[in-house]
């Protein structure tokens, strides 16, 4: 009788560790909101996405108000089109700006919102004009050390 007590708390014990890990993969894939309320359509574009990916959250004051639904290229401008679904309870007004950020140094890009100071809201299907795009940080290092090798170069040419 105590073996089969010790075999159902191991049991026990494996079903609880099966359903952390699987808790730990859907926060890890960014699927943990099973949210299925009332969303509307906005795009924005973007000269340089970086990695946002589809499923990356939309946030605005660090809340999340929605999600990326699909990111495509458009062949004439060359530009990045980010789909994304705001939840219906946040309406933004028509000059906001939506930049792609990065939680943290090196953690995920997301989509950041700042509501603008005009009267009418974005409309369903709008599309938010005012877009700041991924910064990348091997451009910032390149432009670094450009900037270092131009100043080593005009020191060493300075008459002395």
């Amino acid at each position: 009788m105590a073996k089969r007590n010790i075999e159902i708390l191991v049991g026990l014990f494996v079903v609880l560790g099966l359903l952390a890990l699987v808790f730990v993969a859907l926060k890890a894939a960014n699927l943990t909101s099973f949210s299925n309320g009332q969303t509307y359509v906005l795009t924005a574009r973007f000269d340089n996405i970086g990695g946002l990916k589809a499923r990356a959250p939309v946030r605005s004051a660090g809340v999340v108000v929605g999600r990326v639904t699909s990111i495509s290229l458009d062949p004439k401008t060359y530009q990045g089109v980010v789909t994304l679904a705001v939840d219906q309870r946040f309406q933004f007004p028509k000059d906001s700006a939506a930049k792609i950020l990065t939680a943290g140094l090196l953690g995920d890009q997301y989509i950041g919102i700042e509501p603008g100071g005009d009267d009418a809201n974005l409309a369903p299907d709008g599309v938010i004009a005012q877009t700041q795009s991924a910064v990348v940080l091997e451009n910032l290092i390149g432009q670094f050390l450009t900037g270092k090798a131009a100043d080593a170069g005009t020191a060493a040419e300075a008459p002395k």
